[in-house]
């Protein structure tokens, strides 16, 4: 088969569309021939040589895909060659096969085209296991998400309207705020322009956000704590702002709020299973009503990875950059 791979860590022209070996399907996994998978921010930091995939897992990149069953493992019930199907990985959905086990496994929905459900499942079951399971959001609540334009902020932004939160959103540009608006969101806040703890304020009479979902980490950590109301949860997700801040403890204390940071690449595979298991029972019938869709900004051919790579690190998209590899060459 074909994958993208990466020679040595370095900047979008170190991936290469090149031949390497079949993987083997060992017991409890499926092979998937993949359709389409998609750029999440996880892959160019392992292209940069910064996330090293967890032990077991394929090199190539890729945390979700889209394809069709091609083959079953030992004990693996459920699911039959021919099977249309998405899947959340722990690496190789930029190739044009990959083994996962069963359980990270799911039915296309109804309602999205193949390619779609390419960059379906890593956003759905990270927002879905933070927001909702962790942060336990519920109808009526207040929800702050930050880069509410991206793969992920969309994905937020749509559930948590479609389940009755109130939604606030910060991004780089009007195109980019009125995108979030379309999707749901009820407070905009440009945050080039504006201080999101005051908007935050303004827009909750003083009372603050009960979740909020952050990308950031280290830049927005104090003002984030500020933003919760009490007994608000802070749920961060990303690093793009750093790795080291301080926080003032005396307002966690005084919120009585919490702040977790979770990762969802190394999670045993039991946890992953039960995630997109409880993502699938929640999201894929508001798929099938019309309620949610998986924001495109544009699909690049897999051999095209190293600019689909540029458009995203650039963040100049709304929503999800796809990568069509059905139609890739070779293999």
């Amino acid at each position: 088969m074909r994958a993208i791979t990466i020679a040595e860590p370095g900047g979008p022209e170190r991936l290469v569309w090149a031949e390497v070996p079949d993987p083997a399907v060992g017991p409890g996994e499926v092979l998937i021939e993949v359709a389409a998978t998609a750029v999440n921010r996880a892959d160019i930091l392992q292209r940069m040589g910064f996330y090293t995939p967890p032990p077991g897992a394929s090199h190539y990149p890729g945390l979700e895909c889209s394809g069709r069953i091609a083959e079953v493992g030992a004990g693996v019930t459920g699911f039959v060659p021919g099977d249309e199907v998405c899947a959340l990985l722990a690496g190789g959905g930029y190739a044009q096969r990959v083994a996962v086990p069963a359980g990270q496994v799911a039915p296309l929905p109804k309602g999205l085209s193949m390619t779609e459900a390419g960059g379906l499942m890593e956003t759905v079951c990270t927002v879905w296991s933070n927001v909702f399971l962790l942060a336990g959001l519920s109808a009526g609540d207040t929800f702050l998400v930050h880069g509410g334009s991206s793969g992920i902020g969309t994905t937020a932004v749509q559930l948590a309207h479609q389940l009755g939160a109130r939604v606030v959103v910060t991004a780089g540009s009007a195109a980019k705020l009125q995108a979030c608006r379309d999707l749901g969101a009820d407070v905009l806040v440009n945050y080039r322009e504006e201080d999101f703890v005051e908007r935050v304020r303004e827009a909750t009479d003083g009372r603050g956000v009960d979740v909020i979902l952050d990308n950031m980490g280290a830049a927005y950590l104090d003002r984030n704590v500020q933003a919760l109301a009490v007994g608000g949860r802070l749920m961060i997700i990303g690093l793009q702002g750093g790795v080291k801040g301080e926080v003032n403890l005396g307002t966690l204390l005084t919120k009585r709020a919490s702040v977790t940071a979770t990762t969802l690449r190394a999670r045993p595979t039991e946890e992953k299973a039960e995630i997109v298991a409880a993502a699938r029972d929640a999201v894929w019938p508001l798929i099938e009503a019309g309620r949610f869709r998986v924001v495109v900004d544009r699909v690049l051919p897999v051999e095209a990875a190293a600019e689909a790579h540029r458009i995203v690190e650039d963040s100049g998209h709304v929503g999800k950059v796809l990568l069509d590899v059905a139609a890739a060459g070779g293999g």
